[in-house]
């Protein structure tokens, strides 16, 4: 059985196939570079397939980056750190990442934190005291919480338990 992208493919038909992924959800510059060189187009064809999707406003990089930042800190429980690095790997610029982080509140931000901690140091099971620690901090800090909240944070906790 055979791709249908292995078939030739014309410009309309990739503007219109792109128009919908867009539409679909928000997507910046590199997704659409990454979709567009799995079709296998020439170089003038994506060009005038990007221009299109930015003229008619499929594509923005600033409310991309304002969306990713909402969402991935209301559903996934980011932290700034995370966040910032995820839209570097996807090429937005220091601009958009500055104004997308001004979409999470302050005060949003740290009880999101305070919840998620407390919530994962109840469901670590490990009893050894060094074990629960390096459990809780390695997973705040995978989830690009910062340094100095996690390291604060996983003190209190265990003094609150004089462990």
């Amino acid at each position: 059985m055979y791709s249908k992208l292995q078939q030739s493919i014309t410009v309309t038909e990739a503007t219109k196939k792109m128009e919908r992924y867009c539409a679909y959800q928000e997507r910046c510059h590199k997704d659409i570079m990454d979709k567009l060189s799995y079709m296998k187009l020439i170089p003038e064809a994506k060009e005038k397939i990007i221009l299109h999707l930015l003229e008619h406003n499929f594509i923005n990089e600033e409310r991309f980056a304002k969306s990713f930042a909402r969402g991935k800190f209301r559903i996934k429980k980011w932290g700034k750190q995370r966040i910032v690095r995820e839209l570097k790997y996807r090429q937005i610029s220091e601009y958009n990442i500055k104004t997308a982080l001004k979409e999470i509140s302050e005060q949003n931000y740290l009880q999101t934190f305070h919840e998620l901690a407390e919530k994962k140091f109840a469901s670590i099971t490990e009893t050894n005291p060094y074990k629960k620690r390096k459990k809780l901090t390695d997973y705040l800090l995978y989830r690009g919480w910062e340094n100095q909240l996690v390291f604060e944070k996983v003190k209190d906790l265990f003094e609150q338990l004089n462990l």
